[in-house]
């Protein structure tokens, strides 16, 4: 059994996958910090500094020892209160949609990125080859371009 599940681990598909799994948690990192960091307080500053995660409503009447609506959701569950937090939802609704966009826009500049390096290469494999054969000015033949004279009329050529 052990040797089977070395056999398992060390398949160069397994190995990819181990690296693909690690590069990944990394690159989310950077992603969930690029949202959280910069985008999220973009959008808060944009919207108003508008908390979407406070926004809730309660479900059922409110107790009698209870005034008002509490301002917010945590003060809401404090006091045992049902809720519908709908706040949480646009706030992870928001987030995923500003991951799927960052994450679009990396990609498409890797895409970009990745045809202007094919373009040059099809370019350098694309380049003629140096004639190797040329054509005899008397005979019309085609000779080496290395000849010095044409084997066909004797002619001397020029160089």
């Amino acid at each position: 059994m052990f040797k089977e599940f070395k056999k398992f681990i060390m398949r160069g598909n397994m190995l990819d996958l181990a690296v693909g799994m690690i590069i990944g948690s990394a690159f989310n990192a950077i992603v969930t910090s690029l949202v959280n960091d910069m985008f999220m307080p973009l959008l808060g500053w944009i919207v108003g500094d508008t908390d979407f995660s406070n926004l809730y409503c309660v479900l059922g009447n409110l107790p009698a020892d209870v005034a008002s609506k509490p301002a917010t959701l945590a003060e809401a569950q404090e006091l045992g209160l049902a809720t519908f937090n709908y706040g949480n939802f646009i706030t992870a609704l928001i987030h995923f949609l500003l991951m799927a966009i960052v994450v679009f826009l990396i990609v498409k500049g890797f895409n970009k990125l990745n045809e202007k390096g094919s373009k040059l290469k099809k370019k350098e494999e694309e380049k003629p080859a140096e004639p190797t054969t040329k054509v005899c000015p008397f005979c019309q033949s085609e000779i080496s371009i290395k000849a010095t004279r044409c084997p066909h009329c004797t002619s001397e050529l020029d160089k």
